[in-house]
């Protein structure tokens, strides 16, 4: 194999990249476009599900005015057909860095997502090819016996990494159930091996939003109201029609089964909307948890703001003053 580059130390001091974390409806978008703004820099998306292009509407993707007012990277680059891995998004906003970098511009990676910016800011274990039967195998139990009954037979083989999943998450749960399977090891104990890449080479700076979670719960109704009003009922009709694996992850979005059953004529509307909420609530609380337990940069280098993020009306100039004296950069 050959070396990772990003292994390779540099005699130079490292450019600088700023992280915007937080849990979905926070306002991770408003203030990185206001920052991409002010400070000429590249919006690089750092959100699992952002990342599919069929899913403008029940992600909330950057609408493209909103795009056109800063430059952004990595928003529905990759068809719902295929399920978008860490490694893969850590090599494409690493490239996307440099060439931001280049351009004299600053990376602002934006999302909610806490393992792709841990492998940027610690590296990535790497795991061994898993064999096609193995994979073949998870899809299987999957289908047959669903989510519930994998996660048992994972609990029973793997507690280690069952403990970390959710009965219901049938993607990873298939694709632990594929590395016990193909490796002979448990995924959490290949994920707490030396991360294999290291951490990309710049100078990380995060600014994590935490806001109350009444302002949450109220922002996930108001966000779920405005997506059926854009057209969100079309957009699962769409990617219903191509008939996708049910384990895929664009199917597993927030809104997209709850959606489905409307559409097969298996729930009322005013359902859809209550479980979509609950689970996108539950989902932000994990979010929230995970961000406060792990460091995403050094405690000196990380601002943390105890508000949603509405937009730029909000912010005193005193706001921005300290925002910008965190950063401490110059472009």
């Amino acid at each position: 194999m050959p070396p990772d580059p990003l292994m390779e130390q540099s005699t130079k001091t490292p450019p600088p990249a700023l992280l915007i974390a937080g849990p979905t409806a926070s306002g991770k978008s408003a203030l990185a476009l206001i920052l991409a703004r002010l400070l000429g820099g590249v919006v690089i998306n750092a959100d699992s599900m952002q990342v599919y292009r069929e899913l403008r509407v029940l992600t909330a993707r950057p609408s493209p005015e909103e795009e056109a007012m800063a430059p952004h990277d990595l928003y529905g680059v990759i068809p719902a057909a295929r399920a978008a891995s860490v490694a893969w998004w850590r090599e494409a906003a690493i490239d996307s860095m440099a060439r931001a970098t280049a351009a004299g511009r600053l990376p602002i990676l934006c999302g909610g997502t806490g393992l792709y910016f841990r492998s940027l800011t610690e590296g990535l274990s790497e795991l061994p090819p898993i064999p096609p039967a193995a994979r073949e195998e998870a899809r299987r139990l999957l289908v047959d016996e669903g989510p519930a009954a994998l996660h048992a037979r994972l609990a029973a083989a793997d507690p280690r990494s069952a403990a970390r999943l959710r009965p219901s998450d049938s993607q990873r749960l298939a694709r632990a159930w594929e590395v016990w399977r193909g490796t002979g090891r448990g995924l959490a104990d290949w994920q707490e091996d030396a991360p294999s890449t290291g951490p990309a080479p710049y100078a990380f700076r995060a600014i994590r939003i935490d806001p109350p979670r009444d302002a949450l719960r109220a922002a996930i109704a108001a966000r779920w109201e405005g997506m059926l009003h854009a057209g969100a009922m079309g957009e699962v009709r769409a990617l219903l029609e191509q008939h996708l694996d049910p384990a895929l992850p664009a199917m597993r979005a927030h809104g997209v089964p709850e959606l489905s059953a409307v559409l097969r004529g298996q729930m009322q509307i005013a359902e859809a909307g209550r479980r979509a909420c609950l689970a996108t609530g539950q989902y932000t609380k994990r979010q929230a948890t995970w961000f406060r337990h792990h460091e995403l940069a050094a405690p000196s280098a990380t601002h943390i703001i105890n508000a949603r993020i509405d937009g730029l009306e909000q912010f005193s100039e005193s706001d921005f003053g300290q925002i910008l004296s965190f950063l401490k950069m110059s472009h």
